[in-house]
């Protein structure tokens, strides 16, 4: 083939080696616009585990890398005067024109063609003078040709909310480092790695909000780096801090970084008479924040997918189309990450009431890809020392901690230094208290419908169903939404708790957990609004009833979907008659000896069609605004804490993102909840989504603890996370971080009533320790301690191998 490369950065010089090395009758040119030792930016940053796919892809070239890199195991943060220090990392850095330089002395060795001082005005032009079958645009972040097929590759460009300027300074650094520094009006961050003998690499970073405050973006570039040389001068040592874009001008130096995701990967042109495929690489098909520092990773690896694509023997075509599909999968998940990591820095405030030990945990753990056993594979003793502090620190409330961290010191020192203290508490088995409640854990079995009431009763079914998972070791299990009157349940089969009968079910439930576990009970009171006389969930979630059904209330006439009953927009009496059965609920419940109430505000219920715009086209005083939308919902709420005692705690249930255009988002949810908190909310239960049938949510792995920890640490409330919480790895990670202070499990719980025991025994025997199985269960407990441990002394056996993979970087910075 006739391969033509536009742009000469890590993708389409590695690219064109790999090829050449394929098959050295490819006649592969590449063009770039600069000189050979023109570049901007300084190092960049490569995990261990790129390198050895760099190896296995031409060892010449990474053999090269491997020369000239500086490596490093270590991370280090420094916050209000402290600094936290924990290692096993595994990164090295590298300079970017070293790199450059490597891979195009290596080209130049295969025979590939090297054009300089080039400016592609015209990729049609370009590749018909070469007789192109395959051209490749690695033309980088301001790709032109991405711009010109732009409606090819339907790019998706999101220019983030932070400030930052490439810098650079002979001071060494000896760990990666994160160092934190606060101003009058805001934050700044810096990101500073050393990437070859003398030379580091020094990112500053900030909202922009804050660098307009201190006029930067009026500032030439010396005064701007004099600016940052003062603000980090503690890290600097007396160095200077410098530019190699000189190119650039004033605030020009300052850029936000824009995310880039293409639809599509692949452009077909016709040039000389017949389709050219033009393929994105690199940059110019995605980005990723430089805060995982994965953009020259996913370039490198881009062009391996491809030339390993090749090597197949396959049709063009049929390449082209793996590549895109494989790579479009491995750099969605990178960006995922990426997003995560993003949103960390650019809200550093939000994180700024911890102490630095829980700072530095939250930041390790930003993108949710590096979990809390992974943190353990890396750096055991530090993991310990600061699963010791967490349990012996933290404000018994568990609520998000304030202050200033005490002054002096490293936090590798005391609790958190290397060495531990021993058998410390899993993140997850650490109690929590709210008002009068001390729950033994942070596991809470969700509420979750089960469709096996009659009349609003609980059945044995509930008995066996709630009991055994009380046995299980949660430390609160909540009863599926209960509705406080028969048109307020979502199926004939759901609960109620409107009469005796039902109280006197509810009583023996509660009782039985009292008496026989030491887990709490807690009841989840809701009303289903427009989505009420649907079918059991096995018969069409959502779906009317064929027959018999009644009538519906909402805040809006509005159906929640075209198959489903339009309900009435509730008047000043409905509303009031409303409130005073929640209140009758209530008071049955403290009869029935609930340890904890919940008010249901989510998924499109009656109090959630309120809260929504989606659902809320009232033209009163409850609705338009969000307060005016709240009114309804925090009048309920106001009257449940009255009835409530006062040293039980009520949490709210709400959905924190709509997922739909128009819809509630984010913002919405941390005002809300502010409302729900001057209201006597104790907690917030973060949901999202199910409030209209348009709804888009993306999916993930705890995809929503997001909302969770931003309502937790900047409205100051406790929170619960749900959604997608799978592994006792994901609640440690959760409520060591900060990001919650209880994690609520559903499916899990319904594949496994004991999945709190079971996760702790796989955790070892001191965390099983921590738990209580019940006495008639103890043989049980011990056999499965006995195969866990035989099951892990097998794998260390026979993999070693694959604990040192585990342990490489995940996430990468540069």
């Amino acid at each position: 083939m006739n391969i033509l490369c536009i742009g000469g950065g890590p993708a389409g010089l590695y690219f064109a080696l790999l090829m050449k090395r394929q098959n050295p009758a490819h006649r592969i040119t590449v063009v770039e616009r600069n000189r050979p030792f023109d570049t901007f930016g300084w190092g960049v940053v490569l995990s261990d585990q790129t390198l050895a796919n760099l190896q296995a892809a031409d060892a010449p070239s990474a053999q090269a890398i491997g020369r000239d890199f500086h490596h490093w195991d270590d991370i280090e943060v420094f916050f209000k005067g402290r600094s936290v220090r924990s290692g096993g990392h595994g990164f090295c850095g590298i300079g970017r024109k070293r790199l450059l330089n490597i891979l195009q002395e290596r080209c130049l060795e295969l025979g590939v063609e090297l054009v300089f001082e080039t400016d592609v005005a015209d990729d049609q032009a370009l590749a018909a003078q070469y007789g192109a079958d395959l051209v490749i645009a690695s033309d980088g972040l301001n790709s032109r040709i991405r711009t010109r097929y732009a409606a090819a590759y339907q790019p998706d460009i999101d220019v983030r909310h932070c400030r930052f300027v490439w810098l650079g300074t002979q001071q060494k650094f000896d760990a990666f480092t994160f160092a934190f520094e606060q101003t009058e009006h805001g934050w700044f961050q810096a990101h500073a790695y050393q990437f070859d003998a003398d030379t580091s690499t020094f990112i500053v970073e900030t909202p922009e909000a804050v660098w307009k405050a201190h006029g930067l973006d009026q500032m030439e570039q010396p005064e701007a780096i004099a600016f940052c040389e003062r603000l980090f001068a503690r890290y600097l040592g007396g160095h200077a801090l410098i530019s190699n874009a000189t190119h650039l001008r004033g605030s020009a130096n300052w850029i936000r970084f824009p995310r880039v995701i293409c639809h599509t990967w692949v452009h077909r042109e016709a040039i000389a008479g017949r389709p050219v495929p033009i393929v994105l690489m690199g940059d110019a098909a995605h980005t990723a924040h430089f805060s995982i520092g994965s953009g020259t990773k996913l370039a490198l690896e881009d062009a391996i997918d491809l030339a390993n694509g090749f090597a197949t023997g396959q049709p063009v075509d049929e390449v082209l189309r793996h590549y895109e599909a494989r790579r479009g999968v491995e750099v969605l998940k990178i960006q995922n990450a990426a997003r995560n990591s993003t949103e960390w820095f650019e809200n550093v405030q939000r994180y700024t009431g911890m102490q630095i030990e829980q700072f530095a945990y939250s930041l390790l753990t930003r993108s949710q890809r590096i979990s809390h056993e992974n943190l353990r594979l890396r750096d055991a003793r530090w993991l310990e020392g600061y699963e010791a502090w967490l349990a012996g620190e933290r404000p018994a409330a568990g609520l998000p901690q304030g202050g200033a961290a005490p002054s002096g010191g490293s936090a590798t020192g005391e609790a958190v230094k290397r060495g531990g203290h021993g058998a410390a508490i899993p993140p997850m088995l650490t109690p929590f208290t709210l008002r009068g409640l001390t729950l033994k854990n942070r596991i809470v079995v969700s509420p979750m419908a089960t469709y096996s009431a009659v009349d609003g009763v609980p059945q044995d079914f509930h008995l066996v169903h709630l009991g055994a998972r009380a046995l299980g070791g949660a430390a609160l299990v909540m009863v599926e939404m209960t509705s406080p009157t028969p048109e307020g349940r979502i199926t004939p089969a759901c609960t109620g708790l409107w009469n005796d009968a039902q109280q006197a079910a509810f009583t023996r439930i509660v009782r039985f957990v009292h008496g026989s576990s030491s887990a709490r009970i807690g009841l989840q009171l809701g009303h289903s609004g427009p989505k009420g006389s649907t079918r059991v969930g096995w018969e069409g979630t959502d779906e009317p009833l064929p027959e018999g059904n009644w009538p519906l209330l909402a805040a809006s006439p509005l159906a929640y979907g075209a198959q489903n009953q339009t309900p009435a927009a509730m008047t000043r009496a409905d509303m009031d008659a409303m409130t005073a059965a929640f209140v009758a609920s209530a008071r049955r419940a403290e009869a029935c000896g609930f340890d904890w109430l919940e008010l249901h505000c989510a998924h499109g219920y009656l109090l959630a069609s309120f809260l929504s715009p989606l659902t809320n086209q009232r033209t009163d005083a409850y609705g338009g605004s969000l307060a005016n939308r709240c009114r309804y919902p925090l009048e309920v709420l106001a009257a449940l804490r009255t009835a409530w005692p006062a040293h039980k705690p009520l949490s709210v249930r709400i959905s924190a993102h709509d997922w739909a255009d128009g819809g509630n988002t984010p913002d919405d949810a941390v005002a809300m909840a502010r409302l729900f908190q001057q209201a006597g909310a104790d907690l917030i239960d973060v949901s999202s989504g199910q409030t209209t049938r348009a709804a888009r949510p993306v999916y993930g792995r705890m995809y929503q603890t997001p909302f969770a920890d931003r309502i937790r640490n900047e409205v100051g409330i406790a929170t619960m996370a749900v959604g997608a919480i799978t592994e006792a790895d994901h609640a440690n990670s959760i409520i060591a971080a900060g990001r919650a202070d209880l994690c609520a499990l559903a499916r899990p719980h319904l594949a496994d009533a004991a999945w709190t025991l079971h996760a702790a025994a796989q955790l070892g025997p001191e965390a099983t320790a921590r738990t209580d199985w019940p006495v008639q269960y103890w043989s049980g407990r011990d056999q499965m301690l006995r195969e866990i441990s035989k099951q892990k002394q097998a794998l260390a056996l026979a993999g070693p191998a694959q604990a040192a993979i585990k342990n490489k970087a995940t996430e990468e910075e540069g």
